[in-house]
């Protein structure tokens, strides 16, 4: 029985992302700036009749809701980094949030299509010039919060330079990299790019309400905005269910894990790959050897691989070897 400590052989299951803290105080500070924007524009486009404003304000209304679940899914995953109840940490709170946000979202654009097609056959009187004013303060609003939310990550670019050799495989690493980015600040990015969309959806309805008497125009664009909403939940919910349902985040990666471990006729015969957090990854491998070595042997056969944060490997000695070796 192995009496010493243990620590050297334990590791901590932290698997937030580098720019956690980062993200977390930006998302508060755009959640308050935008809860600002929406009451002022609730108030202005009941006032001034403008379904597009009113479809915006709603827009901005869930906007504002997904970031503040956005912001507690980053305290709470930072307060209970290293709670053990976690298995694997709490790197994918940001993953359900998402997912929880783009569904209340869909919902509600369907409310605002709802009311946007019962203004098309019943008309009402709108004030086209104080309410484009409106909308083009919201625009503002949603261009100020996209610069807060704005990442180097979303747009990275790896331009490197590698020798012929090696290019292939990191090509792989930096196909990973891109998966490994904190899709819940990504997500609220994207949402806010979104919000300035349907803002100026709204400006030209109002614009060619104001100027050609084109009142279907307003209800119109705010239909064309639903559109928007709904295309950007359904990405959403797509991306964050990936995730939470453990699927394989990068099957470039795979090949190369594989290329990796099956050298000298040693054969992978399980490979689980799955997301732990933004830029962590999980692995559980089974290698089938003529001549088993110690996992972490092939461990080291992994190193330099970006975003493998825990790895588990399992060795079996190749059952028909074994046997030939007894016979002889």
């Amino acid at each position: 029985m192995h009496t010493h400590s243990i620590e050297a052989w334990q590791h901590a299951h932290n698997f937030l992302g580098a720019k956690h803290g980062r993200h977390e105080r930006r998302t508060w500070f755009v959640v308050a700036l935008t809860a600002v924007m929406m009451v002022a524009e609730i108030v202005g486009g009941t006032m001034f009749g403008s379904m597009a404003v009113v479809a915006d304000v709603w827009h901005m209304s869930t906007h504002a809701g997904a970031l503040a679940i956005a912001a507690l899914a980053y305290r709470f995953a930072r307060h209970h980094a290293r709670d053990p109840r976690f298995t694997f940490g709490t790197g994918k709170v940001g993953e359900l949030a998402a997912f929880c946000s783009a569904v209340i979202l869909a919902m509600v654009a369907a409310a605002i299509g709802y009311e946007a097609v019962t203004r098309l056959f019943a008309p009402v009187a709108i004030d086209f010039a104080q309410a484009t004013w409106l909308a083009v303060l919201g625009l503002c609003v949603n261009l100020a919060s996209a610069w807060l939310l704005f990442d180097d990550d979303h747009h990275a670019e790896h331009g490197h330079a590698h020798d012929d050799g090696q290019a292939h495989e990191h090509a792989h690493a930096h196909a990973h990299h891109h998966h490994a980015h904190d899709s819940n600040i990504r997500a609220a990015y994207v949402h806010v790019l979104a919000d300035a969309l349907t803002s100026v959806l709204a400006i030209v309805g109002l614009l060619a309400g104001r100027f050609y008497g084109w009142v279907w125009m307003d209800p119109l664009m705010a239909l064309v905005g639903v559109c928007v909403i709904l295309s950007w939940s359904v990405g959403l919910v797509r991306t964050a269910g990936t995730v939470l349902l453990d699927m394989v985040p990068d099957r470039h990666l795979v090949g190369t894990i594989r290329k990796r471990l099956e050298v000298d006729g040693d054969r992978v015969c399980d490979l689980h790959l799955w997301r732990l957090g933004p830029g962590h990854a999980g692995l559980i491998a089974s290698v089938v050897a003529d001549r088993p070595q110690a996992p972490s042997a092939y461990k080291q056969r992994l190193e330099g691989i970006a975003g493998l944060s825990h790895i588990t490997v399992e060795v079996h000695a190749c059952e028909g070897e074994a046997h030939g070796r007894a016979a002889a």
